[in-house]
């Protein structure tokens, strides 16, 4: 049996290895990874995995990992060779098409640099105010269908239909599309798995294409009539010499597309549902929103983050505590672990919309940190607000709220609830 010696003591590595794929191969682990993120946190903030990477817990070691320039995401030398491994069975056709898409999420500068830089002026924290207002108003439209007394899923009510409009509207994809692309991206997000079963994957590679051709014809509309919106713009986008190629046009609108409501539609579910498991936080943010309603979302994201993963590849030798990571090897970052690190955050599993310590790792860290946080604040703040203006009281109406079998991206599928106006 091996072991990895630390700092901290010697420790089993095949017994911290059965708790990780717990969290990350099983519904009983990917529904509730907080406990099992404690015990690997309490033994050690990295260890080498019997799979072959590192696996990083604390709050310190995730955060210098993910800002530390000598870290990155993986090249085009090693990416092949990782995905096969981890997705399994691809043929030589799927494996070129994933290969040949040129989405920044899987860049590293100067790429990324350039293409984030063309996108990043649509998500500014000013760009993002002048949006409140719609974003209110759109909001207030959605909470007038919920009826009083009776259960309503607050997932297909509002916090799926939220995020898809704002996103939706800003890249100019037609209304009468959105709904379409709820059960898509619940398809795509299994490529982003560090397991992925085989079914899932077929499944994922549809919703990649299905997804590739509508914004390839979208995009192909948009040349002929261009409007006022994000895709239009960045078509006419030229700086420089440098415009985006096709495949970066589609990828990014992809990304864009998925990435603004997929996650903001758990910040909206885990949010409220973490209220509503914590009444007297609820009531508290009730009493003093004008005091508390910027930090409690950070503290919801915080408490249950969307997003529970993110991967680095070194780029030569570093020193992560008392480990070496040697060149080329892959670190996961295990963000939701570090957002309950108590070095970090006192009492961190306890909620506590009052903190004061600093914002969570929720968005990630570094040159990669999420293009969307502003806007994706700015919906949980606004949702929070017009649900305790309008509903005198909210309760959650199950008691057993069910997750969807994802890690990386960590959801609720349905959220049952109660309001009373």
């Amino acid at each position: 049996m091996s072991t990895t010696a630390t700092g901290y003591g010697v420790l089993d590595t095949a017994a911290l290895d059965a708790l990780l794929f717990e969290i990350i191969g099983t519904p009983a682990g990917r529904s509730d990874p907080y406990s099992r993120y404690a015990t690997i946190r309490e033994q050690t903030p990295i260890y080498k995995s019997g799979l072959g990477m590192w696996v990083c817990t604390r709050f310190e070691e995730c955060q210098r990992i993910l800002r530390d320039h000598r870290l990155g995401k993986d090249t085009e030398e090693t990416r092949a060779e990782k995905r096969e491994v981890r997705l399994g069975n691809l043929t030589e056709e799927q494996e070129a098409y994933l290969e040949n898409r040129r989405s920044m999420l899987f860049m590293n500068p100067p790429d990324h640099t350039r293409l984030r830089g063309l996108v990043s002026k649509a998500f500014t924290p000013s760009t993002v105010e002048r949006m409140r207002p719609a974003i209110v108003a759109r909001v207030d439209r959605l909470l007038d269908d919920v009826p009083d007394g009776e259960p309503v899923d607050l997932i297909a009510r509002l916090a799926f239909p939220l995020p898809v409009a704002v996103i939706g509207q800003m890249l100019g994809v037609p209304e009468e599309d959105w709904r379409r692309f709820q059960q898509i991206m619940r398809d795509l997000t299994a490529l982003l798995e560090p397991i992925v079963p085989e079914h899932e994957l077929q499944g994922a590679l549809a919703a990649q294409r299905e997804l590739d051709s509508y914004f390839a014809d979208l995009i192909a509309s948009r040349r002929r009539h261009p409007g006022d919106d994000l895709l239009s713009e960045l078509i006419a986008v030229e700086e420089g010499s440098d415009r985006l190629s096709e495949m970066e046009l589609i990828s990014t609108a992809v990304l864009l597309f998925g990435a603004g409501f997929e996650t903001t539609t758990n910040l909206i579910g885990n949010g409220v549902h973490a209220l509503l498991e914590n009444p007297d936080e609820l009531a508290r943010l009730r009493q003093d929103r004008d005091g508390l309603l910027r930090g409690a979302v950070d503290e919801l994201l915080r408490y249950d983050s969307p997003v529970q993963l993110d991967g680095r590849v070194a780029f030569e030798d570093i020193d992560v505590g008392d480990a070496t990571v040697a060149a080329g090897d892959t670190i996961i970052t295990l963000l939701g672990a570090a957002n309950r690190d108590p070095a970090q955050f006192d009492e961190p599993d306890r909620l506590d919309l009052g903190r004061s310590e600093g914002p969570p790792l929720s968005f990630a860290s570094g040159i990669h940190y999420c293009l969307g946080a502003a806007l994706a604040r700015a919906e949980g703040q606004v949702v929070l607000d017009r649900m305790l203006e309008r509903f005198g009281s909210i309760e959650i109406a199950t008691d057993q709220p069910r997750w969807r079998d994802r890690i990386t991206l960590r959801g609720l599928f349905e959220l049952p609830v109660v309001v009373k106006r």
